[in-house]
């Protein structure tokens, strides 16, 4: 079961094609810069713009042909960049307007599960003025939940929060991300946000809906724009094994080898998403153990590629089934004679812990 659709829509000069199927469940970040018309998208997928084609939600066809169900008869939620709270109503109230909402008057959750899930408790009482930026987001995505939603359709939801607004809100993303069993589409420009809480990618441009896929396959494909970035970086997955008291660290294992990161609140078992940018990384021939990089990794070359500086290249290494990106620069390539199919290990400089692990 997916998300299915297959639109063009068209106003003045634009025109927005998009064919794609994505998962039924997890985070599907629809990525493009400003102007690439994503808020149009989900606004066809709504069904507040009317394009030509279809829309299907899990089996379910919401536009086909001559039919087109209306937006108050999609079983959707819907976030804006502006939370939107009815002003005159507490936090309790905007909430009991989702419910009312719902299909059948029937939740998939409780709404006590949902108001726990995004810490609304201490705020049922207030007033949306009363809120900050980050708070008055939550209850919108909570009032979206309680609507008892088969898709949510988040429209750049931190865009007009500050960088510490950001930083209270993606925690419970993440945990949305995690806990229902429900399709999220995420239309952002910021990597940052993607990187923290997208299973699938899709990257639009000028209109046209083009790549989709694993996030880490979309960020390490020296083929697609996202590899190529001043910011490029691959996320990869392993398990914490260990505890270092004494330096704060925990140890992760990835097939390739272990990796330190800073502890922060991650707990033995847990299976973190680590960040490793590809100006972080550096090739060896042999695993020196004289260096204060302590992270490496042993991996194979699949690809070297040229950039648009010409004396760096982009080397894609095979981590135990994994892809991770090194820029280094053409005459570190020619002096270690780098080829693909080599085994070599990766030094890795910084590591960074993203989204929510689980």
């Amino acid at each position: 079961m997916s998300v299915a659709i297959k639109l063009t829509y068209k106003r003045g000069d634009f025109i927005l094609r998009a064919e794609a199927a994505f998962p039924a469940q997890g985070v599907t970040a629809i990525f493009g810069r400003s102007g690439s018309g994503k808020t149009t998208l989900l606004r066809c997928i709504a069904g507040l713009e009317r394009g030509e084609g279809e829309v299907s939600i899990n089996g379910k066809a919401w536009q086909q042909g001559e039919q087109f169900t209306p937006v108050h008869q999609r079983q959707l939620g819907y976030v804006f960049q502006q939370a939107n709270l009815f002003s005159h109503l507490s936090v309790a109230g905007n909430l009991r307007y989702g419910r009312k909402r719902a299909a059948n008057n029937q939740q998939s959750l409780p709404e006590t599960e949902i108001i726990d899930l995004l810490d609304l408790k201490p705020l049922l009482e207030r007033l949306p003025h009363q809120l900050s930026g980050g708070q008055q987001q939550r209850v919108a995505i909570a009032r979206a939940l309680l609507a008892n939603p088969r898709i949510l359709l988040l429209d750049e939801p931190l865009s007009s929060l500050d960088a510490d607004s950001k930083a209270d809100i993606l925690p419970y993303l993440c945990r949305i991300s995690r806990q229902l069993a429900l399709p999220v589409l995420y239309v952002s420009h910021s990597l940052g946000e993607i990187t923290q809480l997208a299973d699938q990618v899709a990257l639009l441009d000028n209109g046209l809906l083009g790549a989709s896929g694993p996030i880490n396959q979309m960020l390490t494909d020296p083929a697609l724009p996202l590899a190529h970035r001043q910011d490029a970086c691959a996320l990869l997955e392993g398990k914490v094994i260990a505890q270092d008291q004494e330096f704060h660290l925990s140890t992760v294992a990835l097939a390739g080898g272990e990796l330190s990161v800073a502890r922060g609140q991650l707990d033995t078992g847990q299976t973190p998403r680590l960040q490793i940018h590809a100006r972080d990384v550096s090739i060896a021939l042999t695993d020196d153990q004289q260096s204060s990089i302590q992270n490496r990794l042993r991996g194979q070359i699949m690809s070297i590629n040229d950039t648009r500086e010409p004396a760096q290249v982009l080397v894609v290494v095979d981590v135990g089934g994994q892809s991770c990106l090194a820029l280094i620069t053409r005459k570190a390539q020619a002096s270690l004679r780098l080829k693909p199919g080599q085994a070599v290990y990766l030094q890795i400089k910084s590591v960074a812990v993203m989204g929510c692990p689980y």
